[in-house]
């Protein structure tokens, strides 16, 4: 015989069949609500769903209301707790208090919690539907989609949860190198304790304000839609020539690559998609490709003596290109990224490792915020492949995972994320605009004799010497272009193109020959 929590007559087991629930051992979490015929039954969400909340780190050191620690918590009368009676082992109570903090709980965790205080009478018949009221972990957003303010009221404890965990943390600061051009090895190692490290003010005010003038220009030129060849003001459309087009289109405040098997299947599961406010166009843009053939500054960018020297740092000194994005995040429009690991070649390579899949940089054209910014789950580059659809479920299917960081940003920072680090983005139901030009790099072993993957695994190339050459000549080029527009720079030194610095050097005839279309020889892996 089972024992409801909080009674003392035992409750035989076929009463809980009855229920159409297990018995209390097989419930992870157990409590009652209150349907409006005024019975009592018991009800069960994940004990991983409290303790997101409970028991999680990225419960705000601040207490808020309906958290644990907060007023209100535990308060008896005042409270609705979520199970009662003796602790199973890897239960805590959880006590939420009524009235606004109650939505608080609910935003954070998905959750919805029914009110009444908690009573040993049980309903012998439940009313039609009231099953239906017991799968409290379900998301509020399964049946009606939130509107865009829903959404950003909903996001905003978990936000604050993720903002004071990312200030504990604290893995920031400027771009430092040795005497010898390495990264300081105090950032090597806190980039490789978490999986990600801020960079403070490494692009000058200047060099921001021609990258932002650029990315505008770009953006501006993007074709009205998917298939449309004209920009907004009826002009032929940037990139209508290239060899890839160098636009990505998403619905306003959607997920285009959560819960599908683009790229490889990497977002296994898709986020929210709240509703956009009235008046939305039909299609933003999401992405812009082939930065260093499109925007002079971007090009640029891609020569900075001391993100490559970085990168030298991490991946060895013969290191290699991966790709580059420009993520568009237009505010109240922009799309989500829903959680992922980029790498997708070696996860079952015995000679895995750490960084076996390299890392991508993010240089923030604009201040970004919890709201627009990427999110990363520090530490998990080290675990292997994640199980992320089984993270969300056991979340109670929520897209918001415990433990995850934001990396706010002033504009001229750059994010340096391993590629095995989960993360992602959320839809920007927010009034800030974000730009992120993102550009990675690997170890050259990681790359050679793989097959193309990811965008470019249609082409199923081999990734052999010559094409790891071509596209790495762009890093050259790059180098060449920045010193000539910044004569007063230290000039990064690339071993693999050392002795060929004359032939790669930024003039027209070389850009024909070397970036034009560079990217349809990315190294994706």
């Amino acid at each position: 015989m089972a024992t409801r929590p909080g009674a003392t007559r035992p409750i035989p087991a076929r009463r809980w069949a009855r229920r159409g629930l297990p018995p209390p051992a097989r419930r992870v979490s157990s409590g009652w609500w209150s349907p409006s015929c005024g019975g009592r039954r018991p009800c069960e969400f994940p004990t991983r769903s409290l303790r997101a909340l409970v028991g999680a780190p990225s419960i705000p050191t601040k207490p808020l209301r309906g958290f644990a620690g907060a007023p209100g918590f535990g308060s008896g009368p005042r409270g609705v707790t979520a199970w009662r009676g003796k602790a199973a082992p890897g239960q805590r109570e959880a006590t939420v208090a009524r009235g606004a903090s109650r939505a608080a709980f609910r935003g954070a965790a998905r959750l919805r919690l029914a009110g009444g205080r908690a009573s040993r009478r049980a309903c012998r018949k439940p009313r039609e539907g009231n099953r239906a009221m017991n799968q409290l972990a379900a998301p509020v957003a399964a049946s009606q989609p939130l509107s865009r303010a829903e959404h950003a009221a909903g996001m905003a404890a978990y936000q604050a949860a993720g903002e004071a965990l990312a200030a504990e943390i604290n893995n920031r600061g400027p771009l430092r190198l040795t005497a010898d051009g390495q990264l300081h090895p105090d950032i090597q190692a806190a980039y490789w304790k978490h999986g990600y490290y801020i960079f403070e003010g490494v692009i000058d005010a200047a060099e921001v304000a021609a990258l932002r003038e650029d990315a505008q220009e770009m953006l501006a030129r993007a074709p009205v839609g998917p298939e449309a060849k004209l920009d907004a003001q009826g002009r032929p459309a940037l990139g209508i020539d290239y060899a890839r087009l160098p636009y990505r289109f998403s619905k306003p405040l959607g997920d285009p690559w959560g819960g599908t098997t683009l790229l490889n299947g990497r977002h296994p599961a898709q986020m929210s998609q709240p509703v956009p406010d009235a008046g939305a166009p039909e299609h933003v843009v999401f992405l812009m490709y082939a930065m260093c053939q499109a925007m002079p500054s971007g090009l640029r960018l891609y020569g900075h003596p001391g993100l490559l020297a970085a990168a030298q740092s991490i991946n060895g000194p013969d290191f290699v290109p991966f790709n580059d994005a420009i993520f568009v995040k237009q505010p109240g429009l922009g799309g989500s990224v829903a959680w992922h690991q980029d790498g997708v070649t070696h996860w079952n390579n015995p000679a895995w490792d750490e960084g076996i899949h390299g890392f991508n940089y993010q240089v923030q054209l604009y201040p970004t915020t919890p709201a627009n910014g990427l999110w990363v789950i520090p530490g998990t580059h080290k675990r292997g492949k994640a199980d992320i659809k089984g993270m969300v479920a056991a979340n109670g299917g929520s897209e918001q995972l415990p433990g995850a960081v934001p990396l706010v940003c002033k504009a001229g920072d750059v994010t340096m994320v391993n590629r095995q680090t989960v993360h992602g983005s959320f839809a920007n139901s927010s009034p800030d605009m974000r730009i992120s030009l993102t550009f990675g790099f690997h170890r050259r072993r990681s790359v050679l004799g793989q097959r193309a993957a990811l965008s470019i695994a249609e082409t199923n190339a081999i990734y052999d010497a010559q094409r790891i050459f071509d596209r790495s000549a762009v890093i050259q080029v790059a180098i060449d272009a920045r010193r000539q527009a910044r004569p007063g720079e230290p000039v990064f030194h690339y071993q693999p193109f050392a002795g060929l610095e004359e032939e790669f050097r930024c003039t027209p005839e070389v850009f024909d020959r070397v970036i034009r279309d560079y990217n349809t020889k990315d190294l994706a892996i």
